[in-house]
């Protein structure tokens, strides 16, 4: 597996990264907790660095999990987690969370708990899962730099925040990474926060990047969603929708067929392509879908390839909200 830095930090990961949310929050039926610690394993083997989770996602669930499947793996792998949710007590997935939460104060706490169900001594990227509005960002970063100089983190970061957010956090204490949504059907950050983190040297990591599978060819309009997966809700996942959008399924599918390679590999090499500080985090469960994500990080998409994919997407409109 090849390594990327992201950005000017010194923090070096495999160039794929794995989501576990999926794990154990937001879909149905969540993962075997044992066949999920096995899963981790086998990534590690396969050369996977980096991982991606969260308190909410459970909420806790997914941190005891990530945590209880590296504890022999300390030094060897990268974990990334958040904070900044007020989360209720004893209530599960979305019933939980009750607005944002990212208090200095509150940093805190979750740093602790977070380094307790890690079972690590330092958390080593903190990020704040969303900007919360009642709280300075200065405020924010500034009790991050606190947990780095205790020795607690070692990397801050920001997921889903523009490029205000992004300024004023980086100017109290140095931001190592911004995580948000970025694929090819979804190219918001583009206009102002890629360029931002270039300016800073800040490295960038797409959640999504497989539009919650649907680039992968395998939704269509006959695809049923438990009540419980996020997708259920997810405007982009109505029938008129994924008919709507199946015309990018289908230049995604072009392109793969010329590379003899798949719609997701694609998908994932387009974004290796756009930055060589870009780390995808896709959120594989199964092997087979590891492998052939994993694989994206050799394919090479050419100056042709990539013009090919720009002019056909410019001339598409994505139907749906992504939330």
């Amino acid at each position: 597996m090849e390594k990327r830095q992201l950005g000017k930090s010194g923090l070096e990961v495999s160039a794929m990264g794995l989501g576990c949310m999926r794990m154990t929050f937001g879909d149905a039926p969540i993962g075997d907790k044992q066949d999920m610690i096995t899963f981790l394993h086998k990534a590690v083997e396969r050369g996977i660095t980096f991982f991606d989770t969260a308190e909410v996602y459970g909420p806790y669930t997914n941190e005891e999990l990530v945590g209880e499947a590296f504890e022999s793996f300390k030094g060897k792998v990268v974990i990334a987690t958040k904070f900044g949710h007020n989360l209720v007590p004893g209530k599960m997935g979305r019933e939980a969370m009750n607005g944002l939460d990212s208090r200095p104060e509150q940093i805190k706490r979750v740093a602790e708990a977070s380094l307790k169900r890690l079972r690590v001594e330092t958390l080593d990227l903190f990020y704040q899962h969303r900007p919360d509005p009642n709280v300075p960002t200065e405020e924010v970063a500034g009790a991050v730099k606190d947990l780095i100089q205790a020795g607690k983190v070692k990397h801050f970061g920001l997921s889903e925040s523009g490029p205000d957010i992004i300024r004023r956090a980086h100017a109290v204490q140095p931001v190592t990474a911004i995580q948000s949504e970025y694929s090819i059907w979804f190219r918001e950050v583009e206009k102002d926060v890629l360029p931002t983190c270039e300016e800073l040297g800040i490295g960038f990591v797409p959640f999504s990047p497989l539009g919650r599978g649907f680039l992968t060819g395998k939704i269509d309009e006959n695809t049923v969603f438990d009540k419980s997966d996020i997708r259920c809700n997810n405007p982009r996942f109505t029938k008129d929708a994924i008919n709507a959008n199946q015309v990018v399924v289908d230049l995604l599918k072009k392109i793969a067929s010329q590379l003899g390679a798949t719609p997701a590999q694609i998908a994932l090499a387009w974004l290796l392509a756009q930055k060589p500080w870009i780390v995808p985090i896709p959120g594989s469960r199964k092997l087979e879908r590891l492998d052939e994500n994993n694989a994206a990080v050799a394919l090479k998409l050419t100056a042709d390839d990539l013009n090919e994919i720009h002019q056909a997407m410019t001339a598409i409109k994505v139907v749906g909200d992504r939330y």
